[in-house]
């Protein structure tokens, strides 16, 4: 069993922030101990990795991406093998990405086709949620065997009629399911069917261009969705976890849930904290590169995002990684808004910007790995295995530059994507040097890695519950 040694960091988990040597036999974190010790002195290795100066922290959980994804007509461009390429350039170990049930068929159907898609081709270790597009009798009852088998968190949409959309009916059907079994409902939290009248409105009206994409999917309108999830779930007595939230209206919903003391939690995504309806509004239909659901806000939304960060209202920064590209993809959208597939790329990106907001004194660096790696794996049943650096855990480790200087461009970046949605953005801090499992997948600007190296995670239930 080959044994690794990273020598001299500072290792920082969500608890603490300790100079400490880690220990590395195969793929599992074995041992701590304060640097220069007579323990860590003591250690002998078949590989030491110098991280003085540097940051050892976990690696990255993205709980929310979405490779292959078919939507609109077309189909995300990120494979399983290069998005996880990707997230390993940019830190992050672990992503946990939607396997989808189509209407009419089985949510088994679903699940295997994304085993098939991911099988043997990704980079980094991987987990799905379950996405149902069809309450019935047979599928609630499918349910009950996927928490059993480690796939704990299902999906249900307010928005997108006629594709995803489930009523209220079918959405109480399904939180009373989790409350029996244990599983998490995620929601897409906007109201589609408003939605849908005011995108007929505004296409009627010649309101073609990609800022209307924001304009008819208004924050009251998610904020409504959001309340009225949360009302069911406290019905059915689920648990539920509101993903991609951008509003300031929504956060004050689920922050008055989570005053309550209700198994609420929230998510955002770097895009809402870092862009606006600014980028929408973008001439010569370059908008259409930021039209994502629910969608970028006014700038001002963003200190009620950060807020919600720090208070823990918001519990989690994801990516919602759906990537299209501009040519060919979100062009099928010119003269009709509707028409352009919703998604941005970010999946690299995350951990770098969240840094940058502990540069910029939005966060403490304790709580950019609790946001990026502790609860997203504490949220979705995969800690302590991922999601820190403590004895028996994986061996998911970054060694992290504090102090790297970069520009964001999609000149340099690994999706497979003809744009950056950060394009010029100047950023301090880069992984150095990835570890997935104790295996070294980046090393500086030389990739390591190789597909199949990643393998799927059953999960437990939630971990938060009370």
């Amino acid at each position: 069993m080959t044994r690794t040694v990273i020598r001299g960091g500072l290792v920082i988990t969500a608890a603490e922030e300790v100079w400490a040597d880690v220990l590395i036999e195969g793929e599992r974190v074995v041992a701590l101990a304060a640097t220069g010790s007579a323990l860590t002195q003591s250690w002998t290795a078949d590989t030491v990795i110098d991280a003085a100066g540097q940051y050892v922290i976990p690696g990255g959980v993205d709980a929310h991406t979405h490779m292959e994804m078919p939507f609109g007509g077309t189909s995300a461009s990120d494979t399983f093998e290069t998005g996880t390429r990707a997230a390993a350039w940019g830190g992050t170990t672990t992503i946990v990405d939607f396997a989808v049930q189509s209407v009419g068929r089985s949510l088994r159907e679903g699940l295997d086709a994304w085993h098939a898609k991911a099988d043997g081709r990704c980079a980094i270790d991987y987990g799905f949620h379950m996405i149902l597009a069809d309450v019935t009798e047979d599928s609630l009852k499918e349910m009950d065997l996927l928490v059993e088998e480690g796939v704990t968190s299902f999906k249900l949409f307010m928005a997108y009629p006629g594709v995803f959309y489930s009523d209220d009916g079918k959405i109480l059907r399904a939180m009373q399911r989790c409350a029996d079994n244990g599983g998490l409902t995620m929601m897409h939290a906007e109201n589609g069917i408003a939605i849908d009248v005011l995108v007929e409105q505004a296409l009627a009206a010649g309101h073609t261009d990609p800022r209307y994409h924001g304009e008819v999917r208004k924050a009251l309108l998610e904020a409504e969705a959001t309340h009225r999830a949360i009302q069911l779930s406290r019905v059915a007595g689920s648990p539920l976890y509101v993903v991609h939230v951008s509003a300031e209206e929504a956060v004050a919903e689920l922050a008055q849930a989570r005053d309550k003391g209700l198994n609420v939690f929230g998510e955002t995504c770097p895009q809402y904290l870092f862009l606006s309806t600014d980028e929408l509004a973008e001439p010569d239909f370059e908008g259409a590169k930021y039209v994502c659901s629910t969608p970028l806000r006014p700038r001002e939304h963003q200190a009620a995002l950060w807020r919600g960060l720090r208070t823990n209202d918001l519990s989690v920064v994801s990516t919602d990684h759906c990537p299209f590209c501009f040519t060919g993809q979100k062009e099928l959208g010119r003269g009709d808004f509707s028409r352009i597939p919703n998604g941005l790329p970010g999946v690299e990106n995350r951990m770098d910007l969240l840094h940058q907001a502990v540069v910029d004194g939005h966060i403490s660096r304790r709580r950019w790995i609790e946001l990026a790696c502790a609860t997203p794996a504490r949220m979705f049943g995969l800690y302590p295995r991922k999601g820190t650096i403590a004895p028996g855990a994986d061996a998911d480790i970054v060694i992290y530059d504090p102090h790297a200087e970069q520009v964001i461009s999609a000149d340099t970046h690994h999706m497979n994507v003809d744009y950056s949605a950060y394009e010029g953005e100047r950023v301090t801090g880069k992984a150095r040097t990835v570890l997935s499992r104790g295996t070294v997948v980046v090393d500086g600007e030389r990739y390591l890695g190789r597909p199949g190296h990643g393998r799927y995670q059953s999960r437990t239930t939630c971990q938060y519950l009370i």
